[in-house]
Order: C-alpha cells, then sequence, then structure tokens
C-alpha cells in the first residue's frame, strides 16, 4: 500500500519562486498582447512602404510582358494578398483576441485562462509575423518580374 505523506515546508526560496511565478503568469497576455501591437504596427509600414514603392517604380501595364510572364505576375499578387490578408487576421487576432464570446459556465480559472489565452495569441502572433513576411516576399517576387520579365516580342 502507497501512502502519501506532506512534503517538506516550502523554504524562502520556495515562496519566492512561486511568487515570482504568479507575478509573470499574471502580466504574460499583456506582453504577448503589446508585441503583437508593435509587430503589427511595424508590418503595416512595412507593407505599406513597398507597395508604394512597387507602385511608383514598377511597370504599368503587365500585357507588355512575354506571353505567361504576366499571368505569373498575377498568381504572385493573387497569393500575397491572400497571405497578407491571412497574416492581417493573425496579427489582428494576437493583438485583440479571438472574435467569440465563452459561456461563464466554460471560463477556466483566472490565470489558466488568462494562460491558455497568450499562448493562443503567441501562435497567432508568429503565424501573422510568417505569413506577412512571405506576402512581402511574394510582392517583391512580383515586382521584380515587372521590371526584368522579358518584354513582348
Amino acid at each position: 500500500m502507497i501512502r502519501l505523506r506532506p512534503g517538506p515546508p516550502a523554504t524562502l526560496t520556495d515562496l519566492r519562486r512561486a511568487q515570482e511565478l504568479a507575478t509573470l503568469l499574471r502580466g504574460e497576455l499583456v506582453r504577448v498582447r503589446t508585441a503583437a501591437l508593435a509587430w503589427r504596427n511595424g508590418l503595416g509600414g512595412l507593407l505599406v512602404a513597398l507597395v508604394g514603392f512597387s507602385l511608383i517604380r514598377g511597370r504599368s501595364d503587365v500585357s507588355t510582358l512575354a506571353p505567361g510572364w504576366g499571368a505569373l505576375v498575377g498568381v504572385l499578387l493573387l497569393a500575397a494578398i491572400v497571405t497578407g490578408v491571412a497574416g492581417a487576421l493573425a496579427l489582428l487576432r494576437a493583438a485583440h483576441g479571438p472574435l467569440s464570446v465563452t459561456p461563464v459556465a466554460a471560463l477556466p480559472p483566472a490565470p489558466l485562462g488568462e494562460h491558455r489565452e497568450a499562448i493562443a495569441a503567441a501562435r497567432a502572433l508568429r503565424l501573422g509575423v510568417l505569413l506577412v513576411l512571405l506576402c512581402t516576399a511574394l510582392l517583391v517576387a512580383a515586382v521584380g518580374l515587372t521590371w526584368y520579365a522579358p518584354g513582348q516580342p
């Protein structure tokens, strides 16, 4: 038969560690949301600058490209729009939380619920950053093709 007995009493170090952990958990969601807002603003500025640059410096008409190259530019631009929108939605999710209401009966205790939300927000932040950077790469590729693809014969 297994008998359970209390362990040794908590030391001062154990109590301090528990307080530090509780403090970190209380501020975790706020830190993740603040980081998400900063990333959202920074990546939004990057995309605005990139789109503005491509509008100023790119060819104005892809029909002057050799056959097939214009379609490739269109596919790249469509992929850039899709990934950019998905990235923006992920960044908004990370910065502001899910677009849903949880019934009160389903709410977990405060520290656990906030920790779960912080993990989900950090995951959405990483996904959003990745998608926006992919969108940027696709836009750069599309603009590069409009500049350097062969023209009509």
